[in-house]
């Protein structure tokens, strides 16, 4: 039997999976065949001939390399003994705590624990409490927990913000760049932005073309190489969103303040200057070190006023810009056109808008609500990063590529079972599957009761971007070249990128094969650790609004919503309701009949009713449960369960 290494990823309910590498698909490992793995583990697993699904199963032979070495959860304390139990509920085990290893925490806290002994045979894994967090409806103390459970980094070394402070004072002088002081130039934002690092204009040229300037803080500029803030940012990655809190990849006097395309203040940037046809092709492009001065700090909603003129008031405000602003729609209706043409994948799924009160308690959800003013800027900065991603990839440079690779033909054809059941499918070779066969798809599907739900199994179905120094095109945005250039105050990539950029045009695009080397090794080094980064910081930011959703729904038991079956599993199906709020209605908690799962075609069916229950079905649910800490929603539909 075939013995390989690879990540175990637990499940709270005791299976898991070992990831093996990029393209060999998971094996999956039973809860008796888990031996004493614990989620994140390196472990060595025997193949077996049995399969599970789609998946061989396999043993766990051993643990290589123990991932996890301390835990936060809640503690429950007896009078000699106690436990804690992890946050993390796909660690597969609870905390044993000895009476000498309480320290001061007392019982139902949330705390920091470090692993003492690890789980074997029938013996749980040992600890030690290390910091108490405090209790877990203290304000604040719910995000403090996820911080410590992703290890993300919360302050700033003295050092670090020394360094920032002397470079904030920096003077800035045009230098031999491109001045574009006196053009105007605007920056397109969130009401509550504060780094804002990109800023854009458009002119319409005399033979029907458009010139777009995409200004982007010039980072590099401010983080040298070997410097504190540059060891600093590596290791952070990227900017953490936390609903009520930012931990940023640079310190605010950086991301804030020097970097920062901030209204009428002199900055340095790099820009891309593009020449565009009417058909929204890159007809010509040029790069360069510059010096702006930002018109004015628009907002998402006073664009959006202006382009629709729907706000009276706003239109006077900002007047003489309208026609500038109404440009900007022009070329991004345009740009978009094309993508769509090409294939790009428009998906649209609403993110969730979470309400906080004063002391961080969720008071209200509901979908994210955009205009076209976010799509002008989506579009300028695609096609920024499209346009950088080729010069270089020409030139051959050493670089990071956002890389999203074609979807694996198993998904594909499982996405195609689910699609079966809306009269849908994906066409044509699955080796060869292009973007165009998944844009169809939501082109058929827009402004029907579907959307959402076919739009969503799109998704699960598409590959995680990630970055890498090899380009492999893009996927989702049907792109041969694409690069991540427009967020270098939030994202290493974008920072190296910027450095690599400089260098070439330092040497008027002439470097030499050493340098070039070192930056190859850099590429490859930041492009893995980079996407490690966003990994756990992705995880944490969904964890952040699994938490406040669980949150809210707690004062919303026994209420009744309508919503509609996103997915359904052997052990019950999710519900997503308007607010995007999802949860679960359990097979067993489903009273009128007994359902059999059908996973042929992803389907619920009653043995003596022959009642279906199928994705994209409306329901309508109680609330049934609620719980903040396990992060989890359940559901019964009307008519089951207990009365309130």
């Amino acid at each position: 039997m075939e013995i390989l290494q690879g990540k175990f990823i637990g499940n709270e309910r005791g299976f898991g999976f070992v990831k093996i590498a990029e393209g060999i698909p998971d094996i999956f490992i039973s809860k008796q065949n888990k031996k004493d793995a614990m989620n994140g583990d390196i472990v060595q697993v025997k193949v077996m001939n049995e399969k599970h699904g789609n998946h061989s199963e396999g043993a766990i032979i051993s643990v290589v390399e123990r991932n996890t070495k301390q835990i936060v959860g809640t503690f429950q304390k007896n009078k000699n003994f106690g436990f804690v139990i992890p946050d993390d509920n796909q660690l597969g085990t609870d905390i044993f705590i000895s009476k000498s290893n309480f320290g001061k925490a007392k019982n139902h806290q949330k705390v920091v624990v470090k692993i003492t002994k690890y789980p074997r045979k029938e013996m749980k894994a040992e600890g030690k409490i290390v910091e108490v967090l405090g209790f877990a409806n203290e304000a604040g103390i719910d995000m403090l927990s996820l911080i410590k459970e992703y290890n993300l980094l919360n302050e700033f070394p003295k050092p670090v913000l020394e360094e920032a402070k002397r470079i904030s004072k920096t003077e800035i002088k045009a230098d031999g760049r491109r001045d574009f002081r006196n053009k105007e130039i605007f920056t397109i934002d969130g009401e509550d932005a504060k780094d804002l690092d990109d800023a854009v204009c458009v002119d319409k040229n005399s033979d029907g073309t458009y010139t777009l300037g995409v200004h982007i803080a010039d980072v590099s500029y401010y983080v040298r190489e070997g410097s504190l803030l540059n060891l600093e940012a590596i290791k952070r990655g990227t900017s953490v969103y936390m609903l009520d809190r930012v931990l940023p990849m640079l310190p605010k006097e950086l991301s804030n303040g020097i970097c920062s395309l901030n209204e009428g203040q002199d900055r340095y940037a790099m820009s891309v200057i593009m020449k565009i046809d009417s058909k929204g092709k890159v007809i010509d492009s040029d790069i360069c070190k510059s010096i702006i001065k930002v018109t004015k700090r628009m907002t998402y909603t006073d664009v959006a006023s202006i382009i629709e003129k729907s706000n009276e008031e706003t239109l006077n405000k900002y007047k003489n810009f309208v026609e500038h602003f109404e440009r900007m729609k022009e070329l991004a209706i345009i740009l978009k056109e094309r993508r769509l043409k090409d294939g790009y994948l428009s998906l649209d799924i609403p993110e969730s808008k979470i309400t906080l009160d004063k002391n961080g308690i969720a008071i209200d959800v509901r979908p994210y609500e955009t205009t076209f003013a976010n799509e002008i800027i989506e579009q300028f900065m695609l096609t920024a990063n499209e346009t950088v991603a080729e010069r270089f990839y020409w030139l051959n440079a050493p670089f990071i590529y956002r890389v999203h690779e074609t979807p694996d033909e198993e998904k594909i054809k499982e996405l195609n079972k689910y699609l079966y059941n809306f009269g849908y499918k994906i066409k044509g070779k699955l080796e060869e599957i292009k973007p165009k066969a998944f844009s169809q798809i939501l082109e058929d599907v827009k402004g029907k009761e579907e959307e959402r739900v076919v739009s969503n199994l799109l998704l699960r179905t598409l590959k995680v971007a990630r970055y890498e120094a090899e380009n492999k095109g893009h996927f989702g945005i049907s792109s041969k070249y694409y690069c991540h250039f427009t967020s270098p105050i939030r994202r290493y990539p974008d920072l190296f990128i910027h450095r690599v950029i400089s260098k070439y045009l330092e040497s008027d695009y002439n470097i030499s094969e050493t340098i070039k080397e070192k930056y190859a090794y850099q590429a490859q080094k930041y492009a893995t650790s980079s996407s490690e980064c966003e990994q756990i910081a992705t995880k944490a930011e969904r964890a952040s609004e699994d938490i406040k959703k669980a949150e809210y729904m707690e004062s919303k038991i026994g209420e009744e919503y309508e919503g509609i079956i996103s997915s359904i599993t052997s052990f019950g199906m999710f519900v997503e309701l308007e607010n995007t709020i999802e949860g679960l209605v359990r097979l067993a908690d489903i009273n009128d009949d007994y359902y059999i799962y059908d996973d042929i075609n992803k389907q619920l069916i009653g043995k003596e009713t022959g009642k279906i229950y199928k994705l994209g079905q409306k329901v309508k649910i109680k609330v049934a449960n609620a719980d903040k800490q396990t992060r989890k929603i359940d559901f019964w539909l009307i008519g089951d369960g207990p009365s309130f």
